[in-house]
C-alpha cells in the first residue's frame, strides 16, 4: 500500500501544474502520429474528378434543403389538403437522405472515407 501511495505522489508532483499540449506531458507515447494530410493537393484543380464532387454536393445538399424546408413550411399552412404531419417530416427527411447518398455515393466517395475509419 505504500508504494502506491507513493506513485500517486509521484504522478501529482510530476507536472504541478497544468501542462500546454505538445509539452513533455504528451511526450510518452505509445504510438507514432502520422504527419496530417492536406486538404487537397494544387493537381487536383486540373481534374474534372474534383469538380464533378463539388457539382454532386452542391446539388444534393440543395435538393435536400429545398425539398425538406418545403415539408416544414407545408405544415404550417391550412388548406384544402390535409397536410403531411410530423410523420410525414420525418419520411421528407429520411427519404432525402436515402436517395441522395444513394444518387451521389459513386460521385462524392465520402462512404470510402468513412469506411476506411472503421
Amino acid at each position: 500500500m505504500e508504494g502506491k501511495e507513493e506513485d500517486v505522489k509521484l504522478g501529482v508532483n510530476k507536472f504541478p501544474k497544468r501542462q500546454p499540449l505538445g509539452t513533455v506531458a504528451q511526450t510518452n507515447k505509445d504510438y507514432k502520429e502520422l504527419p496530417s494530410a492536406p486538404l487537397f493537393e494544387p493537381e487536383e484543380l486540373v481534374l474534372w474528378s474534383f469538380y464533378r464532387v463539388g457539382i454532386a454536393e452542391f446539388v444534393a445538399t440543395f435538393l435536400f434543403l429545398y425539398i425538406t424546408i418545403l415539408t416544414v413550411m407545408g405544415v404550417s399552412r391550412p388548406s384544402k389538403c390535409a397536410t403531411v404531419g410530423i410523420q410525414g417530416i420525418a419520411w421528407a427527411f429520411g427519404g432525402m437522405i436515402f436517395a441522395l447518398v444513394y444518387c451521389t455515393a459513386g460521385i462524392s466517395g465520402l462512404h470510402q472515407l468513412l469506411h476506411h475509419f472503421h
